[in-house]
């Protein structure tokens, strides 16, 4: 684990606390990095009913076993990324979020065939808001992301503008803040995928921050 005085954000070289201030004008799409998300990579028997027990007793919530689904537990989030493997997240922001995750599941699964990696340090967490973040992104993206197709809840792994990302659909349009998405990507293409966003949304009155 990285030392705590060394940790930077995979966009903090990108200034965004200084950029993207509100002009009066509503944005319909609002651009934020969410450092240090703990995220904590899980593989194991997903048909096996005991090593799903284990996990809920661990984590206090079921693991999603249907294609695409997601799961809250506390601060939380189990996705579904495969029959045998999901991604747990904490988007918090807390610094040590993805190595107390990966040491608590070590210890819960220990007797299953099962694998728990922190990768907190190597993904980079985008997130996407406002009323024109569905729009943006299917500009880039072969999912379908229509209401019909994606709702609240589901995420997918897939492709934005080339680059590989797991996408999340945090809160659809009857949710409070509105509509937001959070986008999961290798630490080495998180520059890249946020410059081509904020492309995409400029004709959106996009708004960036960190």
């Amino acid at each position: 684990m990285i030392e705590r005085y060394l940790r930077q954000s995979p966009l903090a070289h990108l200034g965004l606390s200084g950029r993207g201030q509100d002009d009066g004008a509503p944005a319909q799409v609002r651009l934020a990095e969410r450092p240090f998300s703990g995220l904590v990579n899980l593989r194991g028997p997903g048909a096996d009913q005991t090593f799903l027990d284990a996990f809920e007793a661990a984590a206090e919530y079921a693991l999603p076993t249907a294609a695409g689904a997601s799961s809250v537990g506390g601060n939380t989030t189990a996705l579904w990324l495969g029959p045998r493997e999901w991604a747990i997240v904490d988007a918090r922001g807390e610094p040590d979020a993805g190595p107390r995750i990966a040491s608590r599941l070590r210890a819960a699964l220990a007797g299953f065939p099962a694998a728990v990696t922190d990768i907190s340090e190597s993904r980079a967490c985008i997130q996407i808001s406002g009323a024109k973040a569905r729009a943006t992104l299917q500009k880039g993206c072969p999912l379908d992301l229509h209401p019909r197709a994606f709702r609240q809840g589901q995420c997918a792994q897939t492709r934005l503008a080339k680059a590989s990302v797991l996408i999340h659909l945090t809160a659809d349009e009857s949710a409070q803040g509105g509509l937001a998405f959070d986008v999961y990507v290798a630490r080495s293409f998180a520059e890249y995928v946020w410059f081509w966003l904020e492309d995409a949304a400029c004709e959106y009155g996009a708004n960036a921050k960190l």
